[in-house]
């Protein structure tokens, strides 16, 4: 008997093996082993102020982003919108909402975060730090010679707002998070509700080493093109594009690693926010449940509202119009009259 059992972990054993290395080799087979991508960014313009519109590169803190930007060139002067892209995505997820912020009178900035832009990529997980990241975006704004800004952000690129918002608000004249609540409200839900839990229970893959990397690249990258299927064509050609260069998609799942096993995703996230803030949520958002949505509103001690839409979590593809009519409504109401 014992050695039957053992003959059947052997083999289950050498299966596990197979099947780890047909994974790797599918993943390897799916990256871009030529760095097309990060050609493509080198041969980009550097900003200078007065840019046309488009997509440049800009340097700040010893790195260089690659972003999208409008209205410098048309309104040098007007309030500057600075908008944080998320998982798994890059400055393409506002690729309409830009010239309609353009046209409503505002200069406009929408970087490839840490991680995202070839030319901020450094290497471990530690670099990753929600502070650092946050940090990264007041230098950008500094960069661009803004001292205060409106923020937006999605997913991700919320969470470090919110990060932002709570670490110094003297800076951020207006905020606009969407899908994700108030950190202390999604890490209490975390905690308390069994239905954020079930959603939020992807984040043990996402954090693994190698694994995540592995599964999300297998197949000619299945499994991002399942997550990304709302995108454009031209968003899913670019977000795909980034993320088959070698260490991208281990940058990208670098946001949760260093964030989510540590807590340090959490530093400076117990205080009230003051900021207008606008919250924009999916009611059907399969990775954002309701606990976390209703209790934010306890730290809303500033200009809060809450517009609720019939959507998942894309908010910009599923409800265009109506999340950027808020948006767009929200940085009206609080930007100064006159400069627009």
């Amino acid at each position: 008997m014992l050695r039957i059992l053992r003959n059947i972990a052997l083999v289950l054993l050498a299966l596990v093996a197979v099947a780890a290395i047909a994974l790797h080799f599918s993943a390897r087979a799916a990256l871009d082993h030529d760095y097309t991508y990060s050609a493509a960014t080198q041969r980009l313009p550097l900003f200078a102020h007065g840019s046309p519109d488009g997509v440049v590169r800009i340097a700040s803190g010893g790195m260089e982003f690659r972003a999208r930007i409008a209205g410098f060139r048309q309104n040098p002067e007007a309030p500057l919108v600075l908008l944080l892209h998320g998982f798994p995505t890059t400055s393409a997820m506002y690729a309409d909402l830009i010239p309609q912020l353009a046209a409503a009178g505002y200069r406009v900035v929408a970087p490839d975060q840490r991680g995202y832009s070839p030319g901020a990529r450094p290497d471990g997980s530690a670099a990753y730090r929600a502070d650092l990241l946050a940090a990264d975006m007041f230098e950008l704004a500094t960069t661009l010679g803004a001292q205060r800004f409106h923020l937006v952000g999605h997913d991700w690129g919320a969470v470090i707002g919110w990060q932002m918002v709570l670490s110094d608000p003297s800076r951020i004249t207006s905020w606009s998070a969407l899908s994700i609540p108030h950190p202390a409200a999604f890490t209490e839900a975390l905690r308390n509700d069994p239905e954020q839990r079930r959603s939020s229970s992807y984040f043990l893959v996402f954090a693994t080493p190698w694994l995540a990397e592995s599964l999300f690249a297998m197949s000619d990258m299945a499994a991002l093109r399942a997550m990304l299927a709302p995108m454009s064509e031209s968003q899913m050609a670019e977000y795909l594009a980034m993320l088959r260069e070698p260490g991208a998609l281990t940058a990208a799942f670098n946001w949760y690693r260093a964030n989510i096993s540590t807590g340090s995703a959490e530093a400076d996230t117990g205080g009230a926010v003051t900021t207008p803030t606008l919250f924009v949520w999916g009611g059907s958002d399969p990775a954002v449940a309701r606990y976390g949505v209703d209790a934010q509103r306890r730290f809303m001690q500033g200009p809060f509202e809450e517009v609720e839409v019939d959507a998942g979590h894309w908010l910009l593809r599923e409800q265009p119009v109506a999340t950027s009519d808020a948006i767009i409504g929200h940085l009206k109401d609080f930007t100064p009259r006159g400069l627009l």
